[in-house]
This record gives structure tokens, sequence and C-alpha cells, in this order.
């Protein structure tokens, strides 16, 4: 399986294309992909979906994809690393930005495909995409800055969708539920914001029943689910960035990197080394 790498630590492309060419492959940055015109299939890591005119995708690095062309399809592609965040944006508060869409990277694959919530954010993001292109073009010495806070907004808007998504559907469970997960994922790396007595104080349950009210809802105690959600965030970590586990650990409260380490295998079954090298393995 091709890895495909980025040239520089942010691109952006139009490509028209009546047929995919090129194998199915993994990448290591970010992409946007807004689909402007065509249709047919986009297959994420084994699984496809149909894609039309108007679709915007989040695809995440080491994701695998392809597409089948139905009808001649012109596509943007928006690629970049999240050096470029660090290096050239001016973004003075990357780690903030990054922390607050981890939990949502993480929890992508539960609803991969297109995730606009609203037709008024998906013309947003296509305005703002044909923007950055342009923007891209001129090249001047305002452009870096006008495009990272463009491509910021739009991950933004990305990650709430996402959210809304992954809130929503456990509002289905419970009309509230949806909320307690949202508060609680906001909070993950707060132990004191997690507290039973706090939390159903804010969300009006019995402090005597919210563990077995959350039980019953998530399907596993409220300590098993903290942990977990935890754990996608550090896999989110390790893959996405360059911390040593030590920082991971110290950023997200664990006792220590040995700690962290004996959580992951307890959990997932494998040591983070067995997860990092087998995540870039991508399967055709």
């Amino acid at each position: 399986m091709k890895t495909e790498n980025i040239h520089k630590i942010f691109e952006i492309h139009i490509e028209e294309l009546e047929s995919w060419g090129r194998r199915q492959h993994q990448h290591n940055f970010f992409e946007i992909v807004y689909v402007e015109k065509g249709s047919g299939q986009q297959c994420i890591n084994q699984h496809e979906f149909d894609f039309k005119e108007g679709n915007i995708f989040l695809l995440p690095p080491l994701n695998c994809h392809s597409f089948k062309i139905a009808k001649p399809s012109r596509f943007y592609f928006i690629r970049f690393t999240d050096h470029y965040f660090l290096n050239e944006t001016g973004l003075t508060d990357y780690n903030m930005w990054f922390d607050k869409i981890a939990y949502i990277l993480a929890n992508y694959n539960k609803i991969p495909g297109d995730i606009i919530s609203s037709e008024s954010e998906r013309q947003f993001i296509i305005n703002n995409i044909k923007s950055i292109y342009q923007e891209y073009q001129v090249a001047d010495s305002y452009s870096e800055s006008i495009i990272a806070g463009t491509v910021a907004s739009i991950l933004n808007i990305l990650a709430r969708s996402i959210e809304k998504k992954y809130v929503d559907k456990a509002n289905e469970i419970d009309n509230r539920f949806g909320e307690v997960l949202r508060y609680i994922n906001t909070h993950i790396i707060d132990s004191e914001m997690l507290r039973i007595p706090i939390l159903a104080e804010k969300f009006g349950i019995s402090k005597s029943y919210f563990s077995e009210y959350f039980k019953k809802k998530a399907g596993r105690s409220l300590a098993e689910y903290v942990l977990k959600s935890k754990l996608r965030i550090v896999e989110t970590k390790v893959m996405h960035t360059d911390l040593s586990l030590k920082e991971i650990a110290y950023q997200l409260n664990f006792t220590d990197s040995s700690h962290l380490a004996r959580s992951f295998k307890k959990v997932n079954g494998i040591t983070v080394k067995e997860y990092k090298n087998g995540a870039q393995l991508c399967r055709a």
C-alpha cells in the first residue's frame, strides 16, 4: 500500500478526473476534499460511500482512500500537515486548538463520509475553499495568514458538524444523554469537572442514580467511558503529533507514561508502539 507524502506543509489543487488512475493510498497529511461536480463512490478504510456534487470530506492522516468515478468529477484537494499550524499561521494556541478537536477526530470513523450539518455551513465552507484557492494563487506577503485563518475556520465548522452528529446520535437514546457526553468529552482531562456530584447537579439527575443512569445509556461505567475516551485522544496524539508518551501522559492527567502504557495495553490489547506501527499499515 502506497503512502502519499505532501511536498509542502500546505497545498491546494483542483483536479478534473474521469477515472481514478491511482491505487488506493494512505497519506501522512490532513485532507479536505470538496466535490464541485461529478459523482461516484469514495472508499475510506475499505468502506464505500456515494459522493456527489457539493460533498465535503475530511480525511485524517493514515486513512486509506480512493475514488470510483461514475461521472466526470472536479475536486478541490486541500492538504496540510499539523506543522502548518505550528510553523506558518501565527495560531498561537495550537495545542488548545488540537486538544479541542482531538476527541472529535478520534470519533470520526463512527460517522465517516460527508458530515456537514446544514446547507448554510456547506455553502460557507465551499465559498471559503474557493477563496483559499484564489489566495493560494496570489501568494503575496498576506496570503499565508489569510489562508491559515480560513482553514482554521473550516476545520472548526467541520469539527462542530462531527460533534453534532455524534451528539444527535446519543440523543436518540435519551434526549439529554448527548449533552451529557458533550460535556464529558469537553472536560475529558479535567477529573474535577467529571465528579459524579458535579455531573448529577448539572444535568438534574440524582447523585445516587447518576452512575446507574450513565451505565444504562452508555453501556459502560463512567470511569470506563472516560478512560476509553482519553485513550482515543492518546491514539490521535500518537498518530498526529510528535509528542512523547511522557508528554501525552502529562497532558491527559495520567500518573506517568508507565500508567498510560499499562492502561493502553489493558484496554486495547496491544502496546502504544504496536498500535502506531499497525495503524501505518493500510491493507488494500
